[in-house]
């Protein structure tokens, strides 16, 4: 079997985001079951024409040549083409091997408004933003998704937004992302959270490092690095002197068990974004037993395993949480409920049994 994952990203070279952790960990995974895997990315700083990662064969495409996708597509030669959320690189994919299977997770699909949020607090420029719309959302990619072998969604939130946004004729099937289940959980004695996320404008980190300078009894673990370096030494800068604050940077959690070792010990996981599609922390924090606490509610997970900041009320969230310990019993229900399906084995097979399928037809 011969899987080729199509991404704009892969959590490597220097770009960092949901999308590609989840192909990098799926793809990790997939070769380690024996499985031949490829990926088709846009090539970034240092990173070669061809590369290896994971054991995936990784095609780098220079942006502004996009034929390039249709030689690497014909050349993999793959059973499988899954599109790591939808793009210009699914289309080029399908023309280049339109008789193969063809299959998408939309994993954070946009709307207009949330396409003017990116605009409005975006990472380095407004032109980036327009380009990445162009690219990731427009009539061609939807017309081209009506003949897919297989409609997917990362969250079953996500399901009937997909619809609209992509105009779709049937709903996507919910396929969860895995996610390892830590062998030892150890929580931190005080009372610990943590960020783990991009510290881009529009996951608005300033307001968790607001939060560390009105609970100075709580140790704060910040972890996450921002594509704006000017805006990111900005914040460093200004909440460096709060004795209570671990700044962290960046962790490669492909390099490291520092992000695993990190959730462990924290006993709430703050996500303070203003929009999200499900984040691959918040089934990380849960795996590892961290109650929410968050703006955004994706599958209600925040309700259920923590609390949901609906007016931005972080504050009130983490004194609930922080009370009674009312965080250990969320953080633990939240555990079995990602145990039942974002376990790795079982999300795998997930993957697998589709695969399978869609070749046997």
């Amino acid at each position: 079997m011969k899987i080729c994952f199509l991404c704009t990203e892969i959590f490597a070279w220097g770009k960092y985001g949901g999308f590609g952790r989840a192909t990098r960990t799926i793809g990790r995974e997939l070769v380690q079951r024996g499985i031949d895997v490829y990926a088709i990315v846009p090539r970034r700083v240092g990173q070669n024409e061809y590369e290896e990662l994971d054991g995936i064969k990784v095609s780098g495409f220079k942006p502004y040549d996009l034929l390039a996708v249709i030689k690497y597509a014909k050349t993999i030669d793959a059973d499988i083409y899954h599109s790591e959320e939808p793009s210009l690189i699914s289309v080029l994919a399908h023309i280049a091997r339109p008789r193969k299977k063809h299959i998408v997770t939309f994993r954070d699909p946009r709307d207009s408004e949330d396409w003017y949020i990116e605009y409005k607090d975006h990472s380095l420029s407004k032109v980036q933003v327009l380009l990445n719309r162009i690219f990731e959302n427009n009539f061609i990619i939807d017309r081209s998704l009506q003949k897919f072998d297989g409609l997917y969604c990362a969250a079953e939130c996500l399901c009937e937004k997909s619809m609209r946004v992509y105009k779709l004729k049937e709903a996507p099937v919910f396929l969860p992302t895995p996610v390892l289940l830590p062998n030892m959980i150890k929580k931190a004695n005080t009372p610990t959270v943590c960020y783990l996320a991009r510290l881009d404008r529009r996951k608005r980190p300033e307001l968790f490092l607001q939060l560390a300078e009105k609970f100075p009894h709580v140790r704060f673990l910040l972890a996450g690095t921002s594509r704006d370096k000017k805006w990111e030494r900005y914040l460093v800068g200004k909440y460096r002197y709060l004795k209570n604050l671990e700044i962290l940077g960046f962790i490669d959690q492909f390099n490291s068990d520092k992000v695993s070792e990190l959730l462990s010990q924290s006993w709430i996981l703050v996500n303070t974004a203003v929009r999200e599609g499900l984040p691959n922390a918040f089934i990380e924090a849960l795996a590892h037993k961290c109650a929410l606490l968050s703006y955004v509610d994706p599958n209600e997970y925040a309700s259920k395993y923590g609390y949901r900041a609906v007016g931005d009320d972080f504050d009130a969230g983490l004194r609930y949480l922080l009370e009674n310990d009312r965080w250990r019993g969320l953080g633990d229900e939240g555990q079995r409920e990602i145990a039942k399906t974002f376990e790795m084995n079982t999300a795998l097979n997930a993957h697998i049994d589709i695969y399978q399928k869609l070749l046997a037809e």
